[in-house]
């Protein structure tokens, strides 16, 4: 249902049936796993009007995986972690992603 390296991959779904007989299908609630379980593969530091987006696109060699540094910070809003500069960013892997896999490699994109 969702890509491999979306945040929702591993989260069940579930099914309801409307009174009219439809069923609809949705994402049961995700919770994000423990930052301290999760394995450090380097750290950034923020400089004045960074986004999130950007520094997953130099880190993590994709935008869209802003999610996997708001998992290390356990925040409930990802901009606050780029709102002061000189702010240390933790870079993980994902949970369940054994070390040495998918690790940045020096042209921005996942290795392993």
């Amino acid at each position: 249902m969702f890509s491999a390296t979306s945040r929702y991959q591993n989260v069940p779904t579930a099914s309801l049936t409307l009174p009219d007989g439809r069923t609809v299908t949705y994402v049961r609630r995700r919770f994000p796993p423990d930052p301290d379980t999760l394995t450090t593969v380097g750290t950034h530091v923020v400089v004045a009007g960074e986004r999130l987006d950007l520094v997953a696109a130099r880190e993590l060699g994709d935008p869209e995986q802003g999610w996997r540094i708001a998992d290390a910070h356990r925040v409930l809003d990802p901009e606050s972690l780029t709102r002061v500069p000189g702010r240390r960013l933790r870079i993980t892997l994902p949970a369940g992603m054994p070390q040495g896999a998918g690790v940045p490699d020096a042209g921005g994109g996942l290795g392993g």
